[in-house]
């Protein structure tokens, strides 16, 4: 940073952090060693987990956050699963194989059971994909759209059919939106009544849901994988941080998601507590819009705003040292990464004035919206300050998660709004096909023909070399043309109680049968 605004910049970080690590002191007690102590977990086969945010509905095909998906995996089994690693296992479905271009085979498991007995085939992985396949309202829906047809060759053997050559359907048949619907109940109660009593055949069952407080589970004896570890797993709903550390603290909770900074220290030091962290695929970034007539049409504003953010600053303060510069979202392990994007930041904020002066604004900026949801408030506040420091006059508007999904989905925010995208499909698709043109009308208006060409043709290559290189140059455009202005890959952090053991994954789920009582 120049000199002259160091001062501004640490005041202002400094704010932040104290916003983010005020309150939580709860229950500890000082010990000698100037240590303190957490009180015992309260789990007594009851695993709880506090997260910032709760989960859309229990239809699993009709939600779009990781929150959902982190809480649904366990009561909504996939065909196959991807391991830490991103490596393709066995689920609901034993084997799979390709047996022609459009075609492939899966065989099931025959002794699975839903939560209300009935057994699982054939004709409900028909009734769970088709559904995903036809019906547009569903949020998942464009992720599966490729499926022509499921053909029930016998209880425990489908075929799916898809539209064209996929590269990506053993992805899509093992991230959101994939969990497998019983047909039966639905059927013969209707979806509303699902809704209200949902089933699945995961190792836990539905018990109740409390909108924005809490979403109970219980163990499903009679689970096909293994008993449950636990008589009951509570996924509580804490938005502000501070407040989920003090449940750690006091031991209301056994985990806790998303730790500031500036608590990190503060569990460590606490007697049966700890934190531990994960790179996750999650890219924190500023979608922005290219509508016609907005200042952001504009693609020296664009890039004015790119230079204008000190994005090792940001990761430095508020983040803790937990992230990665990045001019990418796809982060790696996921198909079709581009590394040479990586570790990288292109502040200069002079340049930044400049590029404004150039673009026929003078001393004073353009004026832009920033939309954030409350879980990045302090990120979307810096940027805010940093982007004003450049001669932006900038309107923050500071959403709680569900409105923020709401303005999202209807595609109503500005200029620019903050958010953090993961990739539960570990590919390159799950984060550019945002910018087919198709799917950019009314969010940023994007649309670049090369692009367009790249990224269709990349939807149906199964040559795994010649698709990387699509991906590729797909980033290093957008990386130019700036329809997201991507901050840093962010990790995991997550505070724990000694009574349970517990490792997170790079995909943010809370796989219940992965996290065990401490021995």
């Amino acid at each position: 940073m120049k000199s002259g605004l160091i001062k501004t910049f640490a005041a202002l970080l400094a704010a932040a952090l104290v916003v983010t690590g005020c309150g939580g002191g709860g229950a500890t007690t000082s010990t000698d060693t100037g240590t303190t102590a957490a009180a015992p977990a309260a789990s007594d086969g009851t695993l709880t987990i506090a997260n910032g945010t709760d989960i859309e509905s229990f239809d699993p095909q009709n939600n779009n956050n990781t929150a959902s998906e982190a809480i649904l995996v366990n009561v909504f089994d996939y065909l196959l699963k991807n391991d830490n690693e991103g490596n393709k296992v066995p689920a609901l479905a034993t084997s799979w194989e390709q047996t022609a271009d459009n075609v492939w085979q899966f065989k099931l498991r025959d002794d699975v059971k839903f939560h209300n007995g009935d057994p699982f085939t054939a004709a409900d992985v028909k009734y769970t994909f088709e559904r995903l396949a036809t019906d547009e309202a569903l949020k998942q829906h464009s992720y599966f759209k490729t499926i022509e047809e499921v053909r029930v060759v016998d209880d425990h053997t489908a075929e799916f059919v898809t539209t064209g050559p996929d590269p990506l359907l053993l992805n899509r048949l093992s991230k959101m939106g994939a969990g497998i619907l019983p047909s039966k109940y639905i059927e013969e109660n209707g979806i509303d009544a699902f809704l209200k009593s949902p089933i699945g055949t995961g190792a836990y069952k539905f018990k109740s849901w409390a909108k924005d407080d809490r979403v109970v589970l219980e163990k499903n004896d009679e689970y096909f994988d293994g008993a449950p570890k636990w008589d009951e797993v509570v996924f509580r709903v804490v938005p502000e941080a501070s407040t989920r550390v003090s449940e750690l603290l006091t031991g209301g909770v056994d985990i806790v998601s998303g730790v500031p900074s500036t608590d990190i220290e503060r569990i460590e030091q606490t007697e049966n507590l700890s934190v531990a962290t994960t790179p996750i695929k999650r890219v924190l970034q500023m979608i922005v819009r290219q509508t016609e007539g907005t200042p952001t049409a504009d693609p020296k504003v664009r890039e004015a705003i790119d230079l204008a953010i000190d994005k090792k600053a940001i990761v430095d303060s508020i983040a803790g040292g937990n992230g990665v510069l990045t001019r990418t979202s796809v982060t790696p392990g996921n198909f079709g990464s581009d590394e040479s994007l990586y570790e990288q930041s292109l502040y200069d904020l002079e340049k930044a004035k400049a590029l404004l002066q150039e673009a026929g604004y003078g001393d004073k900026g353009p004026e832009l919206s920033l939309s954030s949801s409350s879980q990045y408030k302090e990120y979307a506040e810096v940027v805010s300050a940093m982007l004003t420091a450049a001669g932006f006059t900038v309107n923050l508007e500071i959403l709680e998660p569900s409105a923020f999904s709401e303005k999202m989905t209807s595609k109503t925010f500005g200029e620019l709004y903050m958010i953090g995208i993961g990739n539960s499909m570990n590919d390159a698709s799950n984060n550019y096909n945002r910018f087919l043109a198709s799917e950019a009308a009314g969010e940023t208006d994007y649309n670049n023909a090369e692009v367009e060409d790249l990224l269709q043709s990349a939807l149906v290559n199964m040559d795994e070399a010649s698709r990387t290189d699509e991906y590729k140059q797909v980033q290093q455009i957008l990386a130019e043309e700036r329809p997201a202005i991507y901050l840093f890959q962010m990790k995991g952090v997550y505070g724990v109680n000694a009574s349970v053991d517990f490792s997170p994954r790079q995909d943010e789920m809370f796989y219940a049968q992965e996290i065990t009582p401490a021995q």
